[in-house]
């Protein structure tokens, strides 16, 4: 007996497929690893966020990013005693911060770009290792126009690793795409 499967054909990761259907995102959304891909321009290993746990728009977002032994990162970061770099975690922090206003806002992420573009309060607490599970939260502090501003944090078992406020803007893509 032959029995038919539907196979779904997964978009090759260097590619943002286009997706209108995620606006708008209601309060409590979840999003996975495929979602994330379509609205952050990251890919391997610079993608920091592993799936979105809430989100509500124009007031907050919680992720998370589980860190492995396997990343890159750790082969000179440090040989023998691997350590997270806490400035990863600002960056987890900031494409958050993108999802967050990618959820807030009609945004368009191939006319649009969300770029970082400061940082202020920066803390760095308690090191980050290999087995951990990093929560990562942000806050809007501040929205005005295409400037965000939020408070971040990165814990692991509720405790705090890393806080700072970010401030970052959206911009045309001078391409158009």
């Amino acid at each position: 007996m032959l029995v038919k499967v539907a196979v779904r054909r997964l978009p090759i990761p260097s590619q943002r497929p286009s997706d209108a259907g995620l606006l708008p995102l209601p309060r409590g959304l979840r999003l996975d690893i495929e979602k994330i891909l379509r609205i952050l321009p990251h890919r391997a290993p610079f993608l920091l966020i592993d799936r979105v746990l809430d989100i509500e728009p124009r007031k907050s977002a919680r992720a998370i990013k589980c860190v492995s032994v396997n990343e890159p990162v750790f082969q000179g970061h440090f040989p023998g005693t691997p350590i997270f770099p806490a400035v990863l975690c600002l960056e987890a922090m900031s494409q958050l911060m993108c999802i967050l206003a990618y959820a807030s806002d009609a945004m368009d992420p191939k006319k649009q770009r969300f770029v970082f573009a400061g940082i202020d309060k920066a803390k760095f607490r308690q090191p980050i290792t290999p087995g951990d599970q990093i929560e990562i939260s942000v806050r809007v502090i501040q929205h005005r126009s295409n400037i965000w501003k939020c408070e971040g944090l990165a814990m692991v078992d509720d405790v705090l690793c890393a806080e700072a406020e970010l401030l970052a803007a959206i911009q045309d893509n001078d391409d158009g795409g």
